[in-house]
């Protein structure tokens, strides 16, 4: 089988290798997070930067939830839900990476210089 493969067919297959590295170093990335916006109940409670470790205690409807923001990333370190999903999904530190609470209607989202889109509008 490699006899019938010639000289043009390895240097196209070499160029597409090369052209698809490319598009994908230059394309897909992120920018770096700055800042941890947190939400209860629909509403912006305050934008955080990611730069100073903190703490931050936000009230829910079931409680208390606790954000930690450590080392330039953040997550829900408590929360009263009964599942505790935004507690299991563990350190944020992308751009655009978010988690959320939805039994005590807290979330954590960070953001970064540009906005990103996870789709566009139809």
């Amino acid at each position: 089988m490699l006899k019938y493969v010639k000289v043009g067919d390895w240097l196209t297959l070499m160029l597409g290798v090369l052209v698809t590295a490319w598009s994908f170093a230059l394309l897909w990335h992120t920018d770096r997070a700055e800042k941890a916006i947190v939400r209860s109940g629909g509403k912006i409670v305050g934008e955080f930067p990611l730069a100073q470790d903190r703490t931050i205690p936000v009230q829910g409807p079931l409680g208390v939830s606790l954000i930690a923001i450590h080392q330039r990333r953040a997550r829900v370190a408590q929360d009263p839900s009964p599942r505790q999903y935004c507690v299991k999904q563990g350190w944020l530190a992308r751009q655009g990476e978010m988690a959320v609470c939805l039994p005590n209607q807290v979330s954590v989202e960070l953001a970064g210089s540009k906005k990103l889109y996870d789709t566009l509008s139809y």
